[in-house]
């Protein structure tokens, strides 16, 4: 028996491969179909079956392509309708892979179809849980994602305290959990970095699990919740409906452009400029109006944040070397109409002689004689409200990254803004959209927060505030 967790750290997704005597099974999959097929040729097995534990909201699943690749059976739980054919398996059936036994345990709350998948080993014994998005290691689903008619977040957060109950609980201690998700993912607010545990540990020590009655599980899932990012429901209507082939989607973002044609569909689609260099790169030098979502930390997610219309036309400007991979994150999450890349790089626009844009970055230390003075001095503090009050800037205002189109009317174009987050990452972004926006007298604080309490600038929180 094999089982390996293949975990994409962008998305904070675990997709799982199974085999055993020859057989294999994949559980939600990722989009790219190849190292899933690799995995099998290598060992000499068959693909049998692609299990879905629900319509993923967050990323686009592989499972129409890899079955139409290997002759897999797609299989979900009850309540999935589909526009394509897929099994629709009743609670408790199972399903041979090998010498091992797959059975199905409906657990609603997450969704109306989620589904968890019970692995049974040769011997008899229940081994592993597949859990999707309705247990993670130290949370549960959120149950806010598929309200629909009469039915609210409480009445889904009541049928994930049954089926937690009823399903997952009265499984044995040394059952293992394997969730779809980890610490970073948007669909739960409180989930660990480990990306596998004991049953017994999630029931002693996940939080959701020690409520003692159905009404205080409720209260407990819902507090706090933050409102979804809005690509997640046209990922899930993608998942439902299906999507286009994955290679035709790779084929056409991967097309190389000189700086003249660059340019030219640029001007003549409309597409928006996205620039996936690091943020100091950036900086430097970018082809203005361009934004700036940097490849080396929650790419994904922001993107799917930031950009709201997954039909965008997107022309990338990638570091050398990172086109293909960009083409692919992007398709992860559903924007598929990248219309090619800037061959060259931003070393060929310039040479091309074409207008470049900068944005001015201080030190962290410089932000302080800056700051000590003129305590008045304009800061923006692009951090989640939480991460905020735990420590701010005296007198900065929070504008969260997310939302930051929202206050725009807020911020002044008379005088510098100092933009900064936690470590730098979100803070170029969003200088890269004030300055698409029309801000051009924008200051990047390198190395946000973290560098900003190394250097005596007062830094209040909620509590010393309110005392």
């Amino acid at each position: 028996m094999l089982i390996e967790q293949i975990y994409t750290g962008c998305l904070a997704q675990g997709a799982y491969y199974i085999e055993s005597n020859g057989e294999a099974a994949i559980i939600d999959p990722l989009r790219e179909t190849a190292p899933y097929i690799q995995k099998a040729e290598r060992s000499g097995a068959k693909i049998k079956y692609i299990f879905e534990t629900h319509f993923h909201a967050d990323f686009v699943s592989g499972h129409l392509d890899l079955a139409k690749e290997t002759g897999a059976t797609i299989v979900y739980g009850p309540q999935a309708n589909t526009a394509y054919p897929v099994h629709h398996a009743t609670d408790g059936e199972q399903f041979t892979v090998g010498t091992l036994t797959i059975r199905v345990l409906h657990t609603p709350g997450h969704t109306f179809e989620s589904t968890t998948y019970l692995l049974i080993d040769a011997a008899g014994k229940d081994h592993a849980i597949f859990t999707g998005d309705t247990l993670f290691i130290g949370d549960v689903g959120r149950p806010d994602l598929a309200i629909k008619g009469t039915l609210t977040e409480r009445d889904l957060a009541g049928m994930l305290y049954d089926s937690l109950q009823t399903k997952i609980m009265p499984l044995a201690d040394d059952v293992i959990v394997y969730p779809a998700h980890g610490a970073g993912s948007a669909c739960g607010k409180n989930m660990s970095k480990e990306t596998a545990d004991s049953l017994g540990n999630q029931k002693r020590f996940n939080y959701a699990l020690q409520a003692k009655s159905k009404a205080e599980f409720v209260e407990k899932v819902l507090d706090g919740l933050t409102t979804a990012p809005a690509y997640f429901a046209e990922n899930a209507r993608l998942n439902k409906e299906g999507y286009e082939s994955i290679n035709r989607v790779m084929q056409r973002g991967s097309h190389a452009l000189s700086a003249e044609a660059f340019e030219a569909a640029v001007n003549e689609t409309g597409a928006l400029v996205l620039d996936v260099r690091e943020a100091a790169d950036f900086a430097k030098g970018f082809i203005p109006n361009a934004i700036n979502i940097g490849l080396n930390g929650q790419f994904a997610p922001w993107v799917g944040a930031l950009i709201p219309d997954l039909k965008q036309p997107i022309a990338l400007v990638t570091p050398e070397g990172q086109e293909s991979e960009t083409v692919l994150r992007l398709a992860r999450v559903g924007y598929d109409a990248c219309i090619g890349f800037l061959a060259g790089g931003m070393a060929a626009w310039k040479q091309a002689g074409k207008e470049i844009d900068t944005v001015t970055s201080v030190t962290a230390d410089e932000f302080a004689r800056q700051h000590r003075q003129n305590p008045s001095i304009a800061v923006v503090d692009v951090r989640k409200p939480d991460e905020f009050t735990s420590g701010y800037v005296a007198n900065a205002e929070n504008f969260p990254l997310d939302n930051l189109n929202e206050y725009m009317a807020e911020l002044t174009h008379d005088e510098p803004l100092y933009v900064h987050c936690a470590g730098g990452y979100r803070s170029m972004i969003a200088n890269s959209i004030l300055k698409a926006r029309g801000f051009d007298n924008v200051v990047n604080v390198e190395g946000g927060i973290a560098a900003i309490q190394k250097t005596g600038v007062p830094v209040h929180t909620k509590q010393s505030v309110n005392q």
